[in-house]
């Protein structure tokens, strides 16, 4: 017979558990933090027997009762959640720390989340949590209770951008949050899901430790759930694990999410984890300000990865400017809007029938090429509400067209990016002369027109595509994400008409 495993305690900055042969007793501290208080006997009490009640739902054979403390008189003074005890070393971050595959059992929490969700308790007080105002207002709340840490835990430059990039990304997805609310996306979820509370077993991982002590922090976006274990991840060195987790759950949940969304929510939480640490560092625990000031890089890179943007790719026929873009959207997931493909559409068009004719004549008269930027720049304001970055690949000769784009850009709260491709006079001729059949019916001499008529664009940067597509694509990829790409989770990209 095993020996059984040794007598233990391990403490949180809300509680402290007693570990004891094939049991773990959880007692919570007699704390008030602002977002909890478990200052008097009866809210412990409260708390214990609603931790137990709600873990059954992920881990009903682990979470036995709750038991309580008498003091001498027989008078009770203290209450204890009692649990069936987990191998601390099948913790999936210990694992996760050594290397161990544990590929399989975090697919099998991402469909245990996603199964949960799908039955999940919904209604009009869960869904006011996962309002776009909602979030809004915790974030200002963390960054009102993290202030006092800047310049010791928390980089203080940092602090104030991850501040400011989470705040413009709400500011202009009002539409996104309705939707995911519309959906039945908001559930009451797990709401604190750490690796070092899931335990990889033979017969399937358990999930443990959900937060009990607030409903409305428990009320939240599913993919919000999901993001926190992705950040806890991220945190031990398993980037890549956590961008598959998160791909997991979006596929058993169905979750057409775009990746703004996912970053946003990871980032969310953790700058949560981050205003924990603090918390535990002012309580004395000299450890913890590393972790907030890590903690606080991960938000960080997230929100400048999740940063909605509006991509205009422009240059005249042959200067591959319909390649980059197709490039730039497939590595960034982003939506795709040509403005070929649009005119077309508008004009009752199959996008490869051809309408040739000469420069300024027929559907590219001046007329139906004001209408086509028009019906472009207003799709891409309608994707960009719904938190999904967006490439526009158009030939932008006329500066009206890029100040309607800009000011769309300015208004959705997104980041404007403007790229001119550029190619010598041969090598557009010889990419004219033999590209397949495409949306666009330029020519030469079109082309050299057009070349002819357009107007200085100062505020573009110019990307020479002489070289392989691949490499004008990294280029223009650093100019738009100029704090690198690492952290784009890819989703395949979206081709909208045009």
């Amino acid at each position: 017979m095993d020996a059984a495993p040794p007598a233990a305690v391990s403490e949180t900055h809300i509680g402290i558990v007693f570990f004891a042969a094939d049991r773990a007793y959880k007692l919570k501290k007699p704390v008030s933090l602002g977002f909890l208080d478990f200052t008097t006997r009866e809210a412990r009490e409260r708390a214990c027997h609603r931790e137990v009640e709600l873990n059954r739902r992920f881990a009903p054979d682990v979470y036995l009762g709750v038991a309580d403390v008498h003091g001498p008189a027989g008078e009770p003074c203290d209450h204890l959640v009692v649990m069936r005890r987990m191998p601390a070393e099948r913790r999936l971050s210990r694992l996760v720390a050594a290397h161990v595959p544990v590929d399989d059992a975090v697919r099998s929490v991402a469909h245990a989340l996603a199964s949960w969700h799908s039955m999940a308790p919904r209604g009009p007080g869960i869904s006011a949590e996962g309002t776009r105002d909602a979030l809004q207002g915790r974030w200002a709340d963390g960054f009102q209770q993290v202030r006092p840490f800047h310049g010791t835990s928390i980089d203080t430059a940092d602090a104030l951008e991850t501040e400011q990039r989470a705040m413009r990304f709400l500011a202009g997805r009002g539409p996104l949050f309705d939707a995911r609310i519309a959906d039945g996306r908001v559930v009451d979820g797990h709401g604190d899901l750490l690796a070092g509370d899931i335990f990889c077993l033979d017969d399937g991982p358990r999930v443990l430790d959900c937060l009990e002590f607030d409903d409305r922090l428990r009320s939240l976006d599913g993919l919000d759930d999901a993001a926190f274990l992705a950040m806890d991840l991220e945190r031990l060195g398993a980037p890549g694990l956590a961008e598959r987790f998160v791909a997991w759950y979006a596929d058993f949940a169905a979750d057409p999410a775009p990746p703004s969304l996912r970053h946003h929510y990871v980032a969310y939480r953790a700058f949560v984890r981050a205003k924990v640490a603090c918390l535990r560092h002012a309580q004395g625990d000299p450890d913890a300000a590393a972790e907030a000031g890590a903690l606080a890089q991960v938000a960080l890179r997230h929100l400048r990865a999740g940063a909605v943007s509006l991509i205009l790719v422009g240059g005249a026929p042959g200067t591959g400017k319909t390649t980059l873009a197709g490039a730039l959207a497939d590595r960034l997931g982003c939506t795709l809007l040509g403005s070929d493909r649009v005119r077309k559409e508008l004009a009752g068009l199959a996008p490869e029938q051809p309408a040739a004719a000469a420069y300024r004549e027929g559907i590219y008269d001046p007329a139906w090429t004001h209408r086509t930027y028009t019906e472009l720049i207003d799709r891409a304001r309608r994707l960009l509400r719904l938190g999904e970055s967006v490439v526009l690949d158009a030939s932008w000769t006329a500066p009206e067209h890029r100040d309607a784009a800009a000011e769309a850009a300015r208004h959705e709260h997104a980041d404007l990016f403007a790229l001119r491709c550029e190619a010598p006079p041969e090598v557009a001729a010889e990419r004219l002369r033999t590209r397949p059949r495409g949306a666009s019916d330029a020519d030469a001499a079109v082309a050299a027109a057009m070349t002819a008529d357009a107007r200085p664009w100062p505020g573009a940067t110019v990307v020479d595509t002489t070289a392989a597509p691949e490499t004008s694509a990294r280029e223009a990829l650093a100019l738009v994400r100029p704090h690198g790409a690492e952290h784009v989770w890819h989703r395949r990209p979206r081709m909208a008409p045009g």
